[in-house]
């Protein structure tokens, strides 16, 4: 019964409040931080990082709000289970891919949980699901000597949302030969 109150209670806290859907990638997953490193009230937190690689592009909000919950949930099981030193959280805006990659240097994924989960548990297979949800690639690696990570990659024709001005060529052409 623990448990399931548990795992409620962590579903309620990865729902976006209003103040996180105004936020960018970078300063949501810094907020993430802050409230799981108060929460496990570990002696020494791990240190965390977060690396944005390229030029930052307007994410499909709907998007967004999947990787957001995937990159939420990585975070999650980093700071709560792999009593890790080091966590880093990548954000790269390539030209072709968004690619979120969450590192830590802890304990790993025992291998019996790292294809189906845990018993009651909804973090890794919800995160696939979300993944092929909008298209995406996820891989979860993971070792006891080296920690784990997940790695999300979307393909850039979903996730990023056209400028406006690309948006309505199409428009202006058809226009243009039809006057």
């Amino acid at each position: 019964m623990r448990q399931v109150i548990e795992e409620g209670r962590n579903v309620v806290k990865g729902l976006r409040s209003s103040r996180t859907l105004s936020l960018d990638l970078e300063d949501a997953f810094a907020s993430v931080q802050q409230e799981l490193t108060t929460e496990s009230r570990k002696e020494r937190p791990a240190k965390f990082r977060i690396i944005i690689e390229g030029r930052q592009k307007p994410l499909n909000p709907l998007l967004r709000d999947e990787i957001y919950r995937i990159g939420r949930e990585a975070l999650t099981n980093a700071f709560r289970h792999a009593r890790a030193d080091h966590i880093d959280i990548e954000l790269k805006y390539g030209s072709d891919v968004f690619r979120l990659s969450v590192r830590d240097d802890g304990c790993g994924i025992n291998t019996e949980f790292l294809q189906t989960g845990r018993d009651g548990h909804l973090g890794l297979p919800g995160m696939r699901e979300r993944a092929d949800s909008m298209g995406a690639e996820l891989h979860v690696f993971s070792s006891p000597s080296e920690g784990t990570k997940v790695k999300l990659s979307v393909p850039g024709q979903v996730a990023f949302r056209d400028p406006p001005a690309r948006r309505f060529r199409w428009f202006r052409t058809r226009r243009a030969t039809v006057a």
